[in-house]
């Protein structure tokens, strides 16, 4: 039970996840674990340090320093970083971490930082814009990015990707196919001018799913190794690996006419009963879920944040529930969904979930 606020995660259900993901594939298929933005806010090395025992071929990270994370943590699989900046590239062949190469004034820097520290054949990873108009080279500029890398001696591609921009909306389906058709041309043209090709990989999650076609020679998989898969239309498989659980800090009762918090938000109609929460704002309980938005769970029973969420405290009320001061409250865990909650304010679980505050105690359960 917890006596503070806490973040558990469950090795045992990141385990069950990747397991279940990785059946979904051929055996020959690599599995790329996205552990950016501390793990989807849960602890990014614990998290990799596991999958790396169940066998993962590869790491992303958003950015280099959170590469130098894990690698200072004693992970030696291969670490992709997602969006790298110039600035730091020094620092990432340093410490063996892979680039993505997204446009002509990342690839020229990298192949400069690489050229003047000697390094040869240093592996970096093409990324290609297909639709989803983030990041990436066009595939009018297959032919050019090419000849640059067989230009020099210190990098090679050691794979080309793009990145599904709907794969977990079925509505989007003919979008999602031409993203694929459209990355199978890239790739073969990148083979034509390069001389061969090299690891493919497009499918996030759900391109996982529901687009098994395209899973190519590896797959990179984040929010459902945590449990989630974005997928309405039938229980998921995934087991949520994070729950955040609090206490009651102090219940009182209010009269009629009496309000709660900040602004006066919440004003009682009746005598009510209103416990306080030790997290707020601050936490990643962002202000969207105040005023009878988000719920929580006591002891099996379901109560409404009242009032304006607080920087380090929500209000709830627990007017019809047997509670005392110092018992256990779930914000989220496997049967009330970060989902569910993210879903009530207009949102998604990628939000809550990397919202959670590093202040927050993190508990690993194997």
């Amino acid at each position: 039970m917890a006596k503070e606020t806490t973040l558990e995660i469950s090795l045992s259900a990141l385990k069950h996840n990747y397991h279940t993901l990785r059946s979904k594939l051929s055996p020959k298929t690599h599995f790329l674990a996205v552990v950016k933005a501390f793990g989807y806010g849960s602890e990014a090395v614990s998290v990799a340090k596991a999958l790396e025992t169940f066998g993962v071929d590869y790491f992303a990270v958003a950015y280099i320093n959170e590469g130098v994370t894990l690698r200072k943590a004693g992970i030696k699989t291969p670490i992709l970083v997602l969006h790298p900046q110039p600035l730091n590239f020094k620092t990432a062949i340093e410490y063996k971490l892979e680039p993505s190469v997204y446009s002509h004034r990342v690839l020229h820097e990298f192949i400069s930082v690489a050229e003047t520290l000697g390094v040869q054949e240093y592996p970096v990873h093409v990324k290609f814009n297909t639709g989803l108009n983030r990041l990436g080279f066009n595939k009018e500029n297959v032919q050019t990015i090419a000849n640059l890398l067989l230009g020099s001696d210190a990098v090679r591609a050691v794979s080309i990707f793009s990145h599904l921009a709907a794969s977990d909306d079925l509505n989007e389906n003919a979008f999602t196919e031409n993203q694929i058709d459209e990355f199978r041309s890239i790739s073969k043209q990148f083979e034509q001018h390069y001389g061969h090709c090299p690891t493919r990989h497009l499918c996030n999650t759900s391109g996982v799913i529901n687009y098994p076609e395209a899973e190519f020679e590896m797959v990179r998989c984040g929010i459902g190794l945590y449990g989630y898969d974005n997928k309405e239309s039938a229980p998921s498989e995934l087991r949520p690996v994070m729950a955040l659980k609090t206490v009651i800090s102090q219940i009182h009762p209010i009269k009629k006419n009496d309000s709660v918090g900040y602004n006066r938000a919440y004003v009682a109609t009746e005598p009510k009963k209103i416990a306080t929460l030790p997290l707020g704002h601050a936490d990643g309980i962002g202000r969207q879920y105040g005023n009878g938005v988000g719920s929580v769970k006591i002891n099996g029973q379901i109560a409404s944040i009242v009032g304006n969420v607080c920087m380090d405290m929500i209000m709830i009320d627990v007017t019809n529930i047997s509670c005392k001061e110092g018992d256990e409250v779930v914000i989220f865990d496997s049967s009330l969904t970060a989902n569910t909650l993210a879903q009530k304010a207009g949102t998604i679980s990628y939000e809550l979930l990397t919202a959670m505050s590093q202040r927050i105690k993190r508990i690993i359960i194997p």
